[in-house]
C-alpha cells in the first residue's frame, strides 16, 4: 500500500508518496487539468491520500476519490504537527501527513456525498440571509428608538408592514436610510424564500426525509437541515455518539476522585444544535413525554439547561428513528404507521 500525503494551494499541490518500507518520493504539480490528469495517473486502488480541509479540498477529493482506496480529509484544527511544526514548506507538510497517515494518527473529519455538500452549502447561504436581515431590523429599531418611537415585531411582518415605517415621524434623513434598509429587507426576504423552496424541493428526496417529518415539531426545512448534517446514521455507533457530533454534551473534567460536568462543547454546526432546538420547542408543546421531561429538568436546573437537555432527547429520538426506520403515525403517542 503506498501513503499519499498531500498539501493543497491555490496554484499547485505538493505530494509525498510513502511505502510500506517508509521510502519515500516527493513532487509538485500545478493545480490545473493537466496537474491532476498527471496525479491521476499516479494513483491507483491500492493508495491512501491525505489532505488537509482547505477551500479546494473538496474539489481535489472528488477529482480523486474514484481512483484510489481511500481519501482522508484531516481537520486542521487537531492536526497541530503541520501548524507548529518548525520546518514549514510545501513538501515537508506533504511528508508529515504521509507519515502521520501510515501510522494511522490523523483526525479525521467526514465527507459527505456532494448533494449533500450543494445543500448544506444552500442552508449556509440562507442561515447568513436570515442573520443579515436580523440585523437590518435592528437597524431599524434603533433608528425609530431614537426618534422616541416605540417599534412592535408585526411592524416588520410584512413588506406592506414595512413600508409603514416610511410613514414614521423622523428626519428626512432618518427616512431616506429607513428607506434603503427597507428594500434591503425585502429583498434578502425574497432571496431567503427562493431558498428555502430550493431547500425542500432537493431535500424531498433524502434518505429519511418521511421519516423525520412524522415526527411532531420537525417539518420539510428542519428535516433537510438535520438530514445534511448527520449524513450516513450508521456512521454514528450511537444516539451519545450523534449528541457529541452535535456539540450537544456537556464538558468533561476529571481531576483524581472529582467528575465535572460544564456547558455543552457546542463543536457541532452551529445551525444543526439551533435547529435542534427549535424543534424541541415545537415538540414539547404537542408532546406529553418531551413537555414533562423538560418541566422536570426545568425545575431543577433552568429553562437554560432544559430546552438544550430536551434538544439532546429529541437527537436520540431522530437517532432511534433513522437507524430503525420508524415512520410515526401519531409522534405524540410514539404509534408507529404500519
Amino acid at each position: 500500500m503506498k501513503y499519499v500525503g498531500v498539501d493543497l494551494h491555490k496554484k499547485r499541490f505538493s505530494v509525498c508518496w510513502r511505502g510500506e518500507d517508509e521510502s519515500e518520493a516527493l513532487e509538485s504539480y500545478p493545480m490545473d487539468a493537466e496537474g491532476l490528469s498527471r496525479f491521476l495517473e499516479s494513483l491507483d486502488k491500492g493508495c491512501e491520500v491525505g489532505l488537509e480541509a482547505t477551500g479546494n479540498s473538496r474539489y481535489f477529493y472528488d477529482q480523486i476519490v474514484g481512483y484510489v482506496k481511500r481519501v482522508r480529509v484531516i481537520n486542521p484544527l487537531q492536526f497541530k504537527v503541520i501548524s507548529e511544526s518548525v520546518k514549514k514548506t510545501e513538501k515537508e507538510d506533504a511528508r508529515l501527513i504521509a507519515e502521520y497517515m501510515s501510522k494511522g494518527l490523523l483526525p479525521e473529519v467526514r465527507v459527505m456525498d456532494k448533494e449533500r455538500r450543494e445543500l448544506k452549502s444552500l442552508i449556509q447561504t440562507r442561515d447568513k440571509l436570515v442573520k443579515l436581515r436580523s440585523s437590518l431590523k435592528n437597524k431599524i429599531h434603533g433608528i425609530l428608538l431614537e426618534h422616541g418611537i416605540q417599534s412592535k415585531r408585526e411592524m416588520f411582518s410584512s413588506r406592506k408592514a414595512l413600508e409603514k415605517v416610511l410613514e414614521a415621524a423622523v428626519s428626512e434623513t432618518a427616512r431616506f436610510e429607513l428607506g434603503v434598509i427597507v428594500k434591503q429587507i425585502c429583498g434578502l426576504t425574497e432571496g431567503i424564500e427562493e431558498l428555502e423552496k430550493k431547500i425542500k424541493d432537493k431535500g424531498k428526496g433524502l434518505k429519511g426525509h418521511d421519516n423525520l417529518k412524522s415526527i411532531t415539531g420537525i417539518g420539510d426545512l428542519s428535516s433537510v437541515i438535520i438530514l445534511c448534517n448527520i449524513g450516513n446514521i450508521e456512521d454514528f455507533e450511537s444516539g451519545k455518539k450523534l449528541a457529541s457530533y452535535a456539540g450537544l454534551v456537556p464538558r468533561v473534567r476529571v481531576s483524581e476522585d472529582s467528575v465535572r460536568y460544564g456547558r455543552i462543547t457546542k463543536r457541532g454546526n452551529k445551525i444543526f444544535r439551533t435547529t435542534l432546538v427549535q424543534v424541541a420547542l415545537i415538540a414539547i408543546k404537542y408532546n406529553g413525554y418531551l413537555r414533562a421531561f423538560y418541566e422536570r429538568i426545568k425545575g431543577r436546573k433552568g429553562s437554560g439547561k432544559a430546552i438544550i437537555a430536551t434538544a439532546r432527547k429529541m437527537l436520540e429520538i431522530i437517532y432511534q428513528t433513522l437507524k430503525n426506520d420508524w415512520i410515526f403515525e401519531d409522534f405524540n403517542n410514539f404509534v408507529l404507521a404500519q
